[in-house]
C-alpha cells in the first residue's frame, strides 16, 4: 500500500483572467486534483483558491462548477479538504462548508503532520507596518459589515467586490512580491518590508518544523535556524505563471509543478 500524502497549493485566482485562460486554468486544475486522488490522505488549500468570492445567503458568484465538483469527489471519497480564506476570498458563509464539504479555516491552523508540528496561513497582513491593510481586513470581515452589504442586490455586490479584489491585489501582492524576489531592495519604505520570513522564523523559534504560505506567488523553501531550532520557511507559489504545490510524505516536503498528467 502507498504512502498517504498530504498536498498543499495555494493563489490559483479563479476568475482572475478572460473566460478563454480561466476555462484552461481549471481544466490543469482540475486534471491535478484527479491526479491526486488516489494517495491523497488530507488537501490544504492556502488561500485565494478564487480571485474574487463573496457569498450570499442563497447566492454565490458564477462558475467554478468544474472545482468545487471535484472537491466535493474527494471530499466524498473521505479525504479531507481544508480551505483557508485568503485576502481574495475572504467572505466565507455556508455554502463551501455544508454543500461542497469544505473544512474551512478563516485564519491560521497549528497541526502535527507525522510528528512534525505545521504552521499553516495564507500569509496576508504579514507585512511590517501594513497597518491600513490589516484595519481594512477587519472591516471585510466584520459580520455586521457583511450583514450590511448582502442588503445589496448580489449582481451589484459582486460587481463591487470584483473592483476590491482588484485593489487588494494592488495594495499588497505586488508589494510582497518585490520585497521577497528582491530582498536586498531598500526604498520600499516600512509598508514594503515584508514581514512574512520573520514570522515564520519566530514560529519556528516557537517549536514549528515548518511554516506554509502563499499570498506572494513565490514558489520557495528556505531552511530557517531560529531560537537553537531548524525549520523550514514555504511559500506555495501560485497557478496563474508556477502551478506549484506542495506534497509532504514520510517526514519529506517537497515543491513541485504540474505539468499536464506528469509532475516535476
Amino acid at each position: 500500500m502507498s504512502q498517504k500524502k498530504h498536498y498543499f497549493f495555494s493563489d490559483i485566482h479563479l476568475g482572475f483572467l478572460g473566460h478563454d485562460v480561466e476555462k484552461a486554468k481549471e481544466r490543469k486544475l482540475v486534471g491535478f486534483l484527479e491526479s491526486i486522488r488516489a494517495d491523497a490522505e488530507k488537501v490544504y488549500i492556502v488561500g485565494d483558491l478564487f480571485d474574487c468570492w463573496i457569498e450570499y445567503r442563497r447566492a454565490v458568484p458564477k462558475g467554478f462548477y468544474r472545482t468545487l465538483s471535484k472537491l466535493n469527489e474527494l471530499v466524498e471519497q473521505g479525504i479531507e479538504v481544508k480551505f483557508f480564506s485568503g485576502n481574495h476570498d475572504f467572505w466565507l458563509n455556508t455554502y463551501l462548508r455544508d454543500d461542497v464539504g469544505l473544512t474551512l479555516y478563516y485564519d491560521f491552523l497549528e497541526t502535527d503532520i507525522d510528528g512534525k508540528k505545521f504552521y499553516i496561513a495564507h500569509g496576508d497582513g504579514l507585512s511590517k507596518g501594513d497597518t491600513g491593510y490589516k484595519i481594512i481586513k477587519k472591516i471585510l470581515r466584520s459580520r455586521v459589515n457583511q450583514f450590511l452589504y448582502s442588503l445589496i442586490h448580489p449582481d451589484i455586490g459582486l460587481w463591487l467586490a470584483q473592483g476590491s479584489s482588484m485593489k487588494s491585489r494592488l495594495h499588497t501582492d505586488d508589494r510582497q512580491r518585490i520585497k521577497e524576489t528582491y530582498p536586498e531592495t531598500k526604498d520600499l519604505g516600512s509598508h514594503g518590508a515584508s514581514g512574512m520570513r520573520e514570522f515564520a522564523q519566530n514560529k519556528i523559534s516557537a517549536g514549528a518544523d515548518y511554516v506554509v504560505m502563499g499570498h506572494i506567488h513565490k514558489p520557495q523553501q528556505i531552511e530557517l535556524e531560529s531560537g537553537g531550532r531548524k525549520g523550514f520557511y514555504i511559500t506555495l507559489g501560485d497557478w496563474i505563471n508556477n502551478f506549484t504545490f506542495g506534497e509532504y510524505s514520510a517526514g519529506n516536503f517537497e515543491l513541485k509543478k504540474y505539468i499536464g498528467n506528469t509532475q516535476s
